[in-house]
C-alpha cells in the first residue's frame, strides 16, 4: 500500500479542521442566489479580480476599473489576464499533462517579458526538473488530499521553485487555480483566492518564505496562510453576487 505523500500534513496541529472551515465557507459562497440567473458574469468579475491581484502580488499594482476599462498595457497585467482567461480551457489538461500546462501559462504569462527560446521552458536545473516531476506526479493522481491542499502545495512549490523565467509568481498563482478547477472542487473558477493572497500580502509572502524552508512550522504556516487566503476568496464571491443583484 502506497503512503499518500501529503498526508503528513493534516496532521500537523489545526490544520485539519482548518482545511475543513475554509472548504465549508467556500460551499456556503456557492450557495448564493446571483449564481443561479448571473453565474457567467460572477464568473467573469472574480478572473478579472484574481487577475488584478496577481499582477499586484507581481509587483503590477493597477486600479481595477482602469484595467476592466481596457486602458492598462502593463505587460505584467496583461499576462495575468491571459492565464486567468485561459486556465478553464486547461482543466482537462492540467491532471494529464500537469508540466505542458505549466508550459502554456508560462507562455501566457510572459509574452512579451522574456525571450522566445525561454518561453514555456523550465530554467535547466536538475533540481528544479527533478521537482517539478514530483509534482506533476501529485497533480497526476499522486495524491488524494484535499484539492485545497494540493492546491497550496502547488502553489508554494512553485513560488519556491521558480522554475520560469519573468512572472513566476503570476503562473505558480495560475497554476494553484487550475488545481481547484480540475479537481471539480470549483468548476466554474468563481474562488479568488490570489484576491485573499493580495489582501493579506505581507503574510503571503512571510508564508511562502517559510513554506520554503520544509520544516514542519513553515509548512504550517504556509497552508493556514492559504486557507485564510480561501475564506477571504469564498466572502469576495459573496460580495460579487451582492453586487451583481444590487445591480440587475
Amino acid at each position: 500500500m502506497t503512503t499518500d505523500p501529503l498526508a503528513p500534513l493534516l496532521a500537523l496541529a489545526d490544520i485539519a479542521a482548518t482545511v475543513e472551515r475554509a472548504r465549508e465557507r467556500f460551499d456556503q459562497a456557492l450557495g448564493h442566489r446571483a449564481l443561479r440567473r448571473h453565474g457567467g458574469q460572477v464568473a467573469a468579475e472574480v478572473s478579472l479580480r484574481s487577475a488584478v491581484a496577481s499582477a499586484a502580488l507581481e509587483g503590477a499594482v493597477h486600479e481595477r476599473e482602469a484595467v476592466r476599462a481596457g486602458t492598462v498595457t502593463d505587460p505584467v497585467l496583461q499576462g495575468a489576464l491571459r492565464v486567468a482567461g485561459a486556465l478553464p480551457g486547461l482543466s482537462e489538461l492540467w491532471p494529464k499533462a500537469p508540466r505542458q500546462a505549466l508550459a502554456k501559462l508560462h507562455v501566457l504569462a510572459a509574452r512579451d517579458m522574456v525571450s522566445e527560446a525561454e518561453l514555456g521552458r523550465p530554467v535547466v536545473d536538475p533540481v528544479v526538473a527533478t521537482r517539478l516531476d514530483g509534482l506533476a506526479g501529485l497533480v497526476a493522481g499522486g495524491t488524494k488530499v484535499s484539492p485545497l491542499v494540493l492546491a497550496a502545495v502547488v502553489h508554494g512549490e512553485l513560488l519556491n521553485l521558480r522554475p520560469f523565467a519573468g512572472p513566476s509568481g503570476v503562473v505558480a498563482r495560475g497554476a494553484a487555480r487550475l488545481v481547484l478547477l480540475a479537481s471539480g472542487l470549483d468548476p466554474r473558477g468563481l474562488l479568488a483566492v490570489d484576491v485573499g493572497h493580495r489582501e493579506r500580502e505581507p503574510e503571503y509572502v512571510g508564508s511562502a518564505g517559510a513554506f520554503a524552508t520544509g520544516t514542519p512550522d513553515g509548512l504550517r504556516s504556509w497552508l493556514r496562510h492559504y486557507m485564510a487566503a480561501v475564506e477571504v476568496g469564498a466572502d469576495q464571491l459573496t460580495a460579487i453576487g451582492d453586487e451583481i443583484l444590487a445591480a440587475a
